[in-house]
């Protein structure tokens, strides 16, 4: 059985859409200015900015009493009968991009029991990113008691001859729009159409295809692997969650009753790793308030580094300089990891906060301030991710981007969860 099917999916009615769709949480977390920015944009309109917690905020003094409104506005909305429930569906999505590009998509929810974070995974559905342990427990805290859960999880298919997602374009009518607006804050614009049953019939059939056996070794020259028919592309730690708190849930309820749990399932994006709109970025990393000097003679005795061009090429910056190094010695296949397995090292022992930023000038601006070392990498290609995982296992965390932050997924749609 393929693991996407049709959701009963929410969507909010007579209210401006513009301010009711805000971006993923996990973007901007160290932009205060922005979400300060959406604030004004969105005042006292219903908007998904009240029932989602942008991680800006994960760390605050108040994030309990947070957490208690969202789920209070949650529960406000739902009593208001704010939304329109579109029953057992898909919502085939364009999305047209800041740069005019546009990227398609595919609303349905994956079964959590085909999905796995643990190392060593072969299950259906993967990460492609080590998972952090840690960072669950917070986000448990927003899920356990939420009426909704609202995606901005975005799962990849590779789909090269383009069969599943694509052809959707031809299927739909401008009757079957359910939603077509612009972002905010270079959002771009979304449409959104319901699919009928017919199309939804063909979709799951090439999936089934993509999932066969035969074929999935065939097509990555593996035998004895465990087939990978979704890979993690945004966020992994949300899907997670929804996976950890599935599994506490199992067990409090009987199989019969949590095998028929709303909560069994995860409401997502599939998208296209093949989409022409679709772009790797790099993720950076900023150490803010750290003793710069220290911080970076002890990454030269950690590692053999030069500046000839021999090695994994990283880009350091700070007040004082910015210049390319090059890791001789490396400890991971990609620069990304190398240096991670430096910082996590380092940071148990010194001073410093990490920050993982998406953008090269961001990611200067922030280095070149007192105190702070940014470290900047080249894109990896999206061509190589599912051998990878494959062949490698989940690749060390925050090591690629699927486009600009403002490119991200926007909360738009809902699922109720209980």
């Amino acid at each position: 059985m393929v693991p996407f099917k049709k959701a009963n999916i929410l969507l909010p009615k007579n209210v401006d859409m513009e301010k009711w769709s805000v971006v993923a949480c996990d973007q901007y977390t160290s932009e205060k200015e922005y979400w300060e920015e959406v604030e004004e944009i969105v005042g006292d309109s219903p908007s998904t900015l009240r029932i989602t917690l942008p991680e800006i905020f994960l760390e605050e003094k108040d994030v309990d009493e947070r957490i208690e409104k969202i789920n209070q506005t949650m529960k406000e909305y739902l009593d208001e009968d704010l939304f329109q429930e579109l029953t057992d569906t898909m919502i085939y999505l364009e999305r047209t991009q800041k740069d005019g590009r546009v990227r398609e998509g595919l609303i349905g929810m994956v079964d959590l029991e085909e999905y796995s974070y643990e190392k060593g995974s072969e299950s259906l559905i993967r990460a492609t990113e080590k998972t952090v342990i840690e960072r669950i427990p917070p986000r448990l805290k927003v899920r356990e008691n939420a009426l909704l859960e609202l995606p901005h999880i975005m799962i990849l298919i590779d789909d090269e001859e383009k069969e599943v997602i694509e052809p959707l374009k031809k299927e739909v009518e401008e009757k079957d729009v359910v939603y077509d607006f612009s972002l905010m804050e270079n959002g771009g614009h979304i449409k959104g159409y319901r699919l009928n049953d017919s199309s939804i019939s063909k979709i799951e059939e090439k999936l089934e295809h993509l999932m066969d056996k035969d074929y999935f070794e065939a097509k990555y020259d593996v035998s004895g692997k465990g087939v990978l028919l979704f890979a993690m592309g945004d966020g992994n730690h949300s899907l997670a969650t929804a996976k950890a708190c599935y599994e506490d849930l199992k067990k409090t309820l009987p199989e019969e009753e949590y095998l028929n749990h709303p909560a069994r399932y995860a409401l997502v994006e599939l998208v296209n790793l093949h989409s022409d709109a679709l772009e790797f970025e790099p993720i950076h990393r900023v150490i803010f308030d750290t003793d710069v000097e220290k911080l970076l003679s002890s990454l030269y005795q950690y590692y053999e580094i030069n500046e000839d061009g021999d090695g994994q090429e990283v880009e350091l910056v700070t007040k004082d300089m910015d210049k390319k190094i090059y890791i001789k010695n490396p400890k991971s296949n990609i620069s990304v990891g190398s240096i991670q397995l430096f910082l996590d090292e380092y940071l148990k022992e010194n001073k410093g906060k990490i920050d993982y930023i998406h953008g090269d000038d961001t990611t200067r601006k922030m280095g070149m301030e007192e105190g702070n070392v940014g470290i900047l990498f080249k894109a990896m290609s999206k061509n190589e991710l599912f051998k990878t995982v494959i062949l490698d296992g989940a690749l060390p965390r925050k090591t690629f981007s699927m486009g600009h932050s403002y490119d991200k997924r926007y909360y738009l749609e809902a699922r109720k969860i209980k």
